[in-house]
């Protein structure tokens, strides 16, 4: 293998393993500020490695600037869409998670 295959390589799976990283988080997280959290910081990074990937894969031509443009717009509107989400949802109303087991946390525990 060149060393420019691996790079590809080495940004396909950081771009699937954080896309994963991702989707496991919206799925077990248990409410919209952390899932929006996991969302948005992942998926980014995710779409970013594997746009990265792309860039190096097309070498250097309109494509590979067509995909650069696209990781900038990605890398701008994500987190703006996620804080937009959790605002609107403060704004709501929606509480965040928090224990309700009755258990103290170590925090807890400090602040007594």
């Amino acid at each position: 293998m060149t060393p420019r295959e691996i790079a590809i390589a080495v940004l396909a799976a950081g771009g699937v393993f954080f896309a994963f990283v991702a989707a496991v988080g919206v799925l077990r997280l248990p409410d919209l500020y952390t899932r929006s959290h996991s969302a948005s910081k992942s998926d980014t990074l995710g779409a970013g490695l594997a746009l990265g990937a792309v860039v190096v894969t097309f070498g250097a031509n309109l494509s590979a600037v067509k995909a650069l443009l696209l990781m900038l717009f990605m890398l701008i509107t994500n987190p703006t869409a996620a804080h937009a989400i959790a605002r609107a949802a403060a704004e709501e109303g929606i509480e965040p998670w928090t224990r309700d087991d009755g258990t103290q946390t170590s925090d807890e525990e400090v602040e007594r």
